[in-house]
Parts: C-alpha cells; sequence; structure tokens
C-alpha cells in the first residue's frame, strides 16, 4: 500500500511511475476522496469540540443547581449529528482503504523501463547449454517411461493440474525439498517454520493477492479461508501489526509448503505436464529487513536462489523484470529461467522481490529505530526453489540416450542412488 500522503504530494510523479505497470492509472478519483475523507474529518473534530463545550455548560449549571432545557436539547442534537457524521467517516475511510489496496507498488528507479516480459533485461545469461547428442525426450514423455507421475490418476481425482507423483518420482520430488531446506538453513541463517496453508483474508491482503487477485485463490466461502498460493503469505504475517525493535532486523525466514493457484487467466496456456499446475510444492524464503538495507537483501537473495542451480547442475539465467512485468507488489524482481531441453524453452523457477514497505504498510508491520521512531520495514521473498519446473528441467537435461537419469551429485544423499532408470 502507497502511503496515502505520500500520493497527496506527488500525485504526478507517482502516476507516472506507475503508468509504467499500468497505462490506464489515474489517482485523481483516490485524491479526491481523500480530501473528502479530511473535510469530513475537520466538520466531526468541530463537532465533537462544540460538544465538549456543551457539555462542560451544562456541568457548571449542575454544579450551580440550575437546568436549561434548551441547553440539553442542543446537546442532544448535537450528539446525533455526530453520531451520523461517525458512521459517514467510517464509511468514506473504508471506500478510500479500498481504493489504496487496488494501487500497485511503484517501480524502484533502477528498474528498467518496458511494456512486457520482451522488454526484461538478462543480466546474467548461460554462456553454453549442456550439451545432448541425442534429440531429449519431454519431461512428460521420461516421468511416464520411468513410472514417475500418473498424471490420469491426478486428473481423474482432482482434474487437470493435479500431478500425481510416485516411486521413485515421489522420492525425487521430496528430496529436492528436503535438499533445497537445508541448503537454506546451513548457509544462510534462515529460521524454518511450517506454516498453515489456509489463512484468512487480512493475510492475503498484506501480501497483495486481495483484493485484486481474488479469481486467482482456491476461496473456503463456508469458513472465509484462502488456501495460500505461496508461504509468503503465512510466513510475512508472523508479524502482522507488530513492532520489532531494530536488534531484531533483519530476519529470515523459511518454509516448505504446498501451493494452490487456480490460474484463472491462463486456460490453454502451458498445461502440457508440469509448466503450470494448480497444486505444487515450493521453499519460500522471506526477509524482514531495514529500508536502508533491503536493495543489497534483494541482491543476496537472488544468489541464495540461484546456488540451488549450480548445485543441481541446470543451466540457468537471470532476468530482471521491466517495469510492465512486475508484479503488483514489487518494486523490483529478478526471475530465474532453467533452460528445459525437452521442451527446448526457458522456464521460471523463482520470483526474487523487494517490497520495500508495501507489505508492510498493508499488513501494519513496524520497527523502532535507533531514535525511538517505529517506521515500516522492508520485505523480501524469493522461491528456493518451486520444484515442478525443476523437476521438469532436471528429468530433461540429465536424461540418457538409454532412458534413464543421472541424479546430480548434490541430491544423491537425499536419493540415496545415483540414477533412476
Amino acid at each position: 500500500m502507497i502511503d496515502i500522503k505520500h500520493i497527496r504530494e506527488n500525485q504526478s510523479s507517482i502516476e507516472e511511475s506507475l503508468k509504467n505497470k499500468d497505462k490506464s492509472i489515474s489517482l485523481d478519483s483516490v485524491v479526491k476522496a481523500d480530501l473528502d475523507l479530511r473535510e469530513l474529518t475537520k466538520r466531526l473534530n468541530d463537532l465533537q469540540s462544540d460538544q465538549n463545550k456543551q457539555s462542560k455548560e451544562i456541568g457548571v449549571l449542575k454544579s450551580q443547581g440550575k437546568s436549561d432545557d434548551s441547553v440539553f436539547a442542543a446537546l442532544k442534537d448535537l450528539s446525533k449529528k455526530i453520531k451520523e457524521l461517525e458512521a459517514e467517516h467510517r464509511e468514506k475511510s473504508a471506500i478510500l482503504n479500498n481504493m489504496l489496496l487496488e494501487i500497485p507498488n511503484i517501480p524502484h528507479a533502477s528498474v528498467p523501463a518496458g511494456e512486457s516480459e520482451k522488454e526484461n533485461v538478462i543480466t546474467k545469461d548461460c554462456p553454453s547449454k549442456k550439451q545432448i547428442h541425442f534429440k531429449p525426450k519431454s519431461h512428460v514423455d521420461i516421468a511416464q517411461d520411468l513410472d514417475l507421475i500418473d498424471f490420469e490418476a491426478g486428473a481423474k481425482m482432482s482434474g487437470a493440474g493435479f500431478p500425481l507423483y510416485k516411486g521413485s518420482g515421489a522420492l525425487l520430488e521430496r528430496a529436492l525439498i528436503n535438499f533445497m531446506i537445508d541448503f537454506h538453513l546451513k548457509n544462510y541463517n534462515y529460521t524454518e517454520f511450517f506454516t498453515p496453508f489456509l489463512v484468512r483474508p487480512n493475510s492475503a491482503i498484506t501480501t497483495g493477492q486481495l483484493p485484486k487477485f481474488h479469481e486467482d485463490m482456491y476461496h473456503i466461502e463456508k469458513d472465509e479461508l484462502y488456501l495460500i498460493p505461496t508461504a509468503e503469505v503465512s510466513l510475512t504475517n508472523i508479524h502482522q501489526d507488530e513492532i520489532l525493535e531494530l536488534s531484531d532486523l533483519p530476519k529470515y525466514y523459511l518454509a516448505y509448503s504446498a501451493c494452490f493457484r487456480r490460474e484463472a487467466g491462463s486456460y490453454g496456456k502451458d498445461t502440457r505436464g508440469l509448466l503450470r499446475v494448480h497444486q505444487f510444492n515450493k521453499v519460500e524464503l522471506v526477509k524482514f529487513v531495514h529500508p536502508d538495507s533491503s536493495y543489497n537483501e534483494l541482491e543476496s537473495l537472488t544468489e541464495q536462489a540461484t546456488k540451488i542451480l549450480d548445485l543441481l547442475e541446470l543451466d540457468y539465467r537471470i532476468i530482471e523484470l521491466c517495469t510492465g512485468d512486475l508484479s503488483f507488489s514489487a518494486a523490483k524482481c529478478y526471475d530465474l529461467e532453467v533452460w528445459a531441453p525437452g521442451e527446448e524453452k526457458w522456464l521460471e523457477v523463482s520470483s526474487c522481490s523487494n517490497f520495500e514497505d508495501f507489505q508492510s504498510r498493508r499488513g501494519n508491520i513496524r520497527f523502532r529505530a535507533e531514535d525511538g521512531q517505529v517506521d515500516y520495514l522492508h520485505t523480501l521473498n524469493g522461491s528456493g526453489l518451486a520444484t515442478p519446473r525443476i523437476f521438469a528441467a532436471l528429468l530433461e537435461t540429465h536424461q540418457n540416450k538409454d532412458g534413464s537419469i543421472n541424479i546430480p551429485v548434490a541430491l544423491q544423499p537425499y536419493m540415496g542412488v545415483a540414477e533412476i532408470k
């Protein structure tokens, strides 16, 4: 959420920045709603001041043993007006707040300008891809040939986009999760959590999924709960409505979770195999940091995620997203993409984002500075990593001509074997 005072004082420059994300952005209605609310607040304060004066007058009359029906009647009328204005104030305050929740985050000045993913910038390219001296098979064919995933059984029980891992496939999925958790815990001082997979609406509001992306989430209406699209939601809300001490920062949190996404706007896109599914597994990294260090923390977060790809011996590249491709909540973001030789395409496996104070304002997550002042901290998150496309790229990259799969050395202790055949 953007501070309304910042919008009030810098409407033109903020609109200009936001139009790099969304050309239709206009803040006129927000500024007007803010002005109306402030005028109403002044009227309400004036009436409350009059109410206090009249109450004191009545107190004086009572102390003198006097009574004035007209003064009592005037106070009664005034109290009625105040109650009506208070109700109007609550309504207008809620309207303004809802308008602010619909405004995307402002891109950082360093983010390259652009309208679509075509204008993203490759900051680290893959110099040479692993050579495969035969026609590589897709992960779908490999998974079926080696009996690793039963797509049909998954679809039978839950519909398309719900793969059923089995045998060595289930073992490989679990190995990836445990390897990534252990790597981050051992090397980067994260605290591990195992969070709820269901959250209240206010938690999804904090991280920016609600209200704008309601259609992309699985919603349990009877209990007013949402299935998380990522553990970022539950991890970030650990400190909702809290004030952390400066000495508490930075905080690095990690969690594995199943993730659930309706993918409502992507019908017919990348539906084959594991490329776009409704339920998947992910190891999520979340940071709570001082505002002065958040961009250094973004670089280190991105580097941490790439170490996993190095150890899995996958070809990858790092993409800096342009303004038009940034997510709703991000001020700056790097995507990590791995090469899938069977699919012959790059697959996104992680997004590492700095949200600055966008989420902390929505969730009221603050810290107490050295001078005692309370301010909003910065939050970051990154996938460390999501498994479906890693699983796909791993099968396609490490396949052999005889149909077997070599297991990267880093995964072998978790698999207990050097190959799947």
